[in-house]
């Protein structure tokens, strides 16, 4: 061992000379650098190594190179680069092939090495990582895709990226990510050989007997990509998404208008279809441009009223939830743009609002529709119409919180007498480990608009909650009430009244102390008691209540001397991590800090 480290100590000699001899390092900095290396490389030669030294020592000669880089350019010298940077680029890129043949699996390292590799500029090398890696990963699709697009991007070589394309696509025939990037790629490719061909058109260059392939210059090498694709992806998202692509191409009009052809010959089964054919229309072009804000809308609304149209053709012949949720969605999007025309506004409001109670006649409108609906209807005024659809809401998801709280909340807005039916109707239908957000939603609503003895006999009800949540909530909001009701007698009484009701929450706890610090006059003793019964519960756990505990000791109020005791109870009860906490707390609170 100890011969192959020497041997790799003396190989570095030249370039630590050459780092002395041109004033980059001091004669003191080489020394430590051999130093450091030779306990680096004994460590790559133990029986045992671990990742973690190579990565030390990756990092360590990372780091002299940026600092060689710096010194160069403070001093301004950019000489004998290959006796130097190259020597240790290369040093590098060793340790990293070591690391990565023994632990292969490791795509994390591979990827380390390749962003290397990027940042200074070996792309001789950088092939040769990538073409390792991918014979050990074939099974990965994102490193097929980052390798084609690195000899694409930092070696402008389109024939490489092809070649990887298609092994890729050799293992993984069916993956709509690699097609997409293979596709994008020919494209690009295309686009290049265009620019290059503008270039010397207009030098006016004499190229000889070359000619550009009008097949090539047109797009044809996507189009066998897309056609290859789609034979074996089907689906409209997928064919939409090539469309997308090719659509950030200004050459690609004929591709485009085929890749429509076959959606609308082939998929008019799926509602994207429907959806996308649709949208087109907003973008049709239609006689000369309009000035008047007037006329605009009106145009606008046309476009809108020929998509709407595609709707209704798709919705003859595909009448489905999807369809629906593509027509609803786009009336909504719609009635969401701002517009200073009232008549538009008018117009779009009326549109969605049909449709939304088309969908629901259809029985084909999603649950989170309804909340836009609502939204609509109550901005509208109607509140007939608004409380039909919160009860046709719940008639249809019975078993749906979000649902229950949406309809609730908009009764409580239209201030209907029938919410506290409402309420009890909603608690038999939802799933009570479910049912928090209706208890919350009920106690607000009658702390604001029912009686006293109502609101009590409602946090009576939530008491007797099996599900923990729920009465620990109603625990909390019930002592708030109590102290907002009554002061601070009330909410004392309802604190003793709970006080044995288990289970409790810290905030029920924290809630009553600070009730007891907000009076004139604070009992220390009432502070006691309620810090010892939150330690009952929570003691063992929780040692930032202890701390506290302290520091109300250590007040005015307080006795000092009593801190002892607390100290050695919290240490005798905590657990775990808690200790290590409460001890480092408290002797910080020893000293005076905190």
């Amino acid at each position: 061992m100890a011969e192959i480290v020497q041997q790799r100590i003396e190989n570095r000699i030249p370039e630590l000379e050459q780092l002395e001899r041109v004033g980059l390092f001091s004669k003191k900095e080489v020394k430590s650098l051999l130093k450091r290396a030779t306990a680096l490389e004994y460590k790559l030669h133990r029986l045992i190594i671990t990742k973690v030294d190579f990565i030390a020592y990756i990092q360590y000669e990372i780091n002299v190179l940026e600092l060689i880089k710096k010194r160069r350019s403070r001093i301004g010298y950019q000489f004998k680069r290959e006796e130097i940077e190259f020597s240790i680029i290369s040093r590098i890129n060793n340790i990293f092939r070591r690391a990565t043949t023994k632990w292969k699996d490791d795509v994390q390292l591979w990827l380390s090495h390749i962003a290397f590799c990027k940042k200074w500029n070996t792309q001789g090398e950088l092939s040769k990582v990538f073409s390792s890696m991918l014979a050990i990963h074939p099974e990965k699709p994102a490193l097929w895709i980052m390798a084609a697009k690195s000899e694409l991007e930092d070696r402008n070589s389109s024939e490489s990226a092809r070649h990887l394309f298609l092994r890729a696509l050799r293992f993984h025939p069916e993956s709509k990510k690699v097609y997409q990037e293979y596709f994008r790629m020919e494209l690009l490719h295309t686009e290049k050989l265009r620019k290059q061909q503008k270039k010397l058109e207009q030098a006016e260059m004499d190229v000889g007997g070359y000619e550009f392939s009008p097949e090539i210059m047109t797009g044809k090498l996507a189009e066998v990509v897309y056609r290859d694709a789609t034979v074996k992806i089907q689906g409209a998202d997928f064919i939409l998404s090539l469309l997308t692509i090719a659509a950030i191409f200004d050459f690609t009009k004929d591709l485009q208008d085929t890749i429509i052809q076959d959606l609308q010959s082939k998929h008019t089964d799926d509602s994207l279809t429907w959806d996308f054919m649709a949208k087109r229309e907003l973008g049709a072009t239609v006689g000369e441009e309009l000035q008047s804000a007037k006329g605009r809308a009106s145009d606008i609304a046309r476009r809108e009223e020929r998509c709407c149209q595609v709707y209704e053709e798709g919705l003859n012949s595909l009448n489905t939830e999807a369809m629906w949720a593509c027509y609803v969605s786009f009336c909504l999007e719609r009635f969401k743009r701002k517009t200073n025309v009232q008549q538009l506004k008018e117009k779009r409001q009326e549109r969605l609002l049909a449709v939304l109670q088309r969908a629901h006649d259809s029985s084909l409108l999603k649950e989170d529709f309804y909340k836009n609906w609502l939204q609509v209807l109550l901005s509208s005024g109607d509140s007939e119409q608004t409380a039909a659809v919160a009860m046709a809401a719940t008639q249809r998801y019975r078993q749906s919180v979000d649902v229950w709280c949406l309809a609730l909340q908009t009764m409580v807005r239209l201030g209907s007498g029938a919410t506290g039916k409402l309420f009890q109707d909603a608690l038999t239908h939802v799933n009570p480990k479910s049912s928090l957000p209706l208890w919350q939603l009920q106690v607000e609503w009658s702390s604001t608009s029912q009686s006293p003895e109502a609101t009590e006999a409602l946090f009576q009800r939530g008491l007797l909650s099996a599900v923990p949540a729920v009465s620990m909530e109603i625990k909390e909001k019930y002592l708030d009430w109590s102290y907002g009701a009554g002061g601070y007698k009330k909410a004392r009484k309802t604190f003793t009244s709970l006080h044995e009701n288990r289970p409790f929450s810290k905030a029920f706890f924290t809630r009553m102390i600070q009730m007891e610090k907000d009076q004139e006059t604070p009992k220390m003793s009432n502070l006691r008691d309620f810090y010892e019964r939150a330690l009952r519960e929570f003691g063992s756990t929780d040692d930032d209540l202890w701390l506290e505990y302290i520091r109300e000791e250590l007040g005015p109020s307080g006795q000092p001397e009593n801190c002892g005791k607390i100290h050695w109870r919290a240490m005798k009860l905590l657990e775990g991590e808690s200790v290590e906490r409460f001890t480092a707390q408290y002797t910080v609170l020893q000293t005076g800090h905190i």
